[in-house]
């Protein structure tokens, strides 16, 4: 895609491949038509049970699928959205993220967030603790991955932008303005326009450029269409969830709007 137009916005399109009720298979396909049909980005959840429907559907584990998928693809930036940084030791998570960025030849984003789904902790032997104590140890384990990454030999291949998720005002945002390259958040407009605002003054506080982290909206798939609302609002980076079957249609019509906003 090239944009002809320098003042056009610099809109970035993705999707999120969710994990649950589907097969390995399925998932595979799902993200190699998406990377050939020219998504920016493609996602997976960060979870070990289903968030929805069946509570015991099929599902299957984020960072070995992203090494399949970094594998798989050639264009798009690939990541979780977002990784739970209570299941994996920051080092470790640090080293997996630098090896599966060298698998992508550098597309890779480290993205994390605090963590919320308590099935996940309990069923897998970790404190799920409060939310407080979740995020203490995200602002404590931040960090550490960085302290690593610049450690491992050989480094990563592409820049591997840090991604926060998360909406909490007085702390995730707070992180965000400290550490991240990216921030993600749900919709609507509305709520991207006050967090965006809220972000802004954290980076004032803490004496960070506010043009230097990407603000990315997750969407659900009918919430695609005229993505200049979220432009509107802050927003850059438009990623629809999408479950299986994998229906890419949504994706296409982000991706026209995209072509269309920077032709």
């Amino acid at each position: 895609m090239t944009n002809t137009n320098p003042s056009a916005p610099q809109l970035k399109v993705g999707i999120q491949i969710q994990p649950q009720a589907t097969s390995v298979d399925a998932m595979r396909q799902a993200w190699r038509a998406a990377d050939q049909m020219g998504a920016d980005s493609i996602w997976i959840w960060d979870h070990f049970y289903p968030l929805f429907g069946d509570p015991d559907a099929t599902h299957f584990e984020a960072w070995t699928l992203l090494s399949v998928m970094a594998a798989d693809t050639s264009h798009a930036q690939l990541g979780t959205l977002v990784t739970g940084n209570s299941y994996r030791n920051p080092e470790l998570l640090a080293d997996m993220a630098r090896t599966i960025d060298h698998v992508a030849n550098g597309r890779l984003y480290l993205a994390v967030g605090a963590g919320w789904f308590e099935r996940d902790y309990t069923e897998y032997g970790y404190e799920f603790g409060t939310v407080g104590s979740r995020l203490r140890q995200l602002e404590a384990d931040l960090p550490r991955m960085k302290e690593r990454l610049a450690k491992l030999n050989p480094t990563a291949v592409g820049p591997m932008p840090i991604m926060i998720g998360g909406s909490g005002q007085k702390v995730t945002l707070r992180l965000v303005a400290e550490y991240a390259d990216l921030w993600n958040c749900f919709g609507p407009p509305d709520n991207v326009r006050h967090l965006c605002g809220v972000l802004d003054d954290w980076c004032a506080k803490v004496g960070r450029n506010p043009a230097e982290i990407e603000r990315t909206v997750a969407v659900s798939t009918d919430d695609v269409d005229d993505v200049e609302r979220y432009l509107e609002a802050g927003a850059s980076h438009i990623i629809v969830m999408t479950p299986d079957p994998f229906d890419l249609s949504p994706l296409q019509r982000l991706i026209e709007q995209r072509d269309r906003i920077q032709s």
